[in-house]
């Protein structure tokens, strides 16, 4: 008998969809999961822009060892969100930085309590980093990209 073994991150990403069920839910990840991943990196951009960059090559480099396609998709990502905070006026960053991602994690924890399930992230930190691959995997699987 010949039995295939899961890949890792169809493991990981099936572990994070367990706490995503609910059609709200993920409707709110899918704006709240980008906003704080722009606000980390804005948070991290006013220590200075090379930290930002620092960071996202960490998480690429993660999500390459995951998936290639999925790390194709997280540096474009990345890109625009690097390009929006080299346009915003420098003063502006931090704020807008702390108010984002603020707002953005209130968000997750209301998707949360309407999905009855605590955020996985609270049973295994990398799913802090998997979460904007389950985003990017909605995206994926509605313009039929394999990853």
């Amino acid at each position: 008998m010949n039995t295939v073994t899961p890949r890792r991150i169809d493991q990981l990403l099936s572990r994070y969809a367990e706490s995503h069920q609910n059609p709200v839910n993920e409707l709110i990840h899918c704006v709240c999961v980008p906003a704080i991943v722009l606000s980390l990196l804005g948070l991290c951009w006013t220590v200075s822009p090379a930290v930002a960059l620092v960071v996202a090559a960490v998480a690429l480099a993660y999500y390459l060892s995951l998936s290639p396609p999925f790390a194709v998709g997280m540096l474009a990502m990345s890109a625009v969100m690097m390009l929006i905070l080299a346009r915003l006026p420098a003063a502006a960053v931090l704020p807008l930085s702390v108010v984002v991602f603020v707002a953005a994690w209130i968000g997750q924890f209301i998707g949360h309590r309407i999905e009855g399930k605590k955020p996985s992230f609270f049973e295994d930190l990398r799913f802090l980093l998997i979460g904007p691959l389950f985003v990017l995997g909605v995206l994926y699987r509605r313009w039929h990209i394999r990853y």
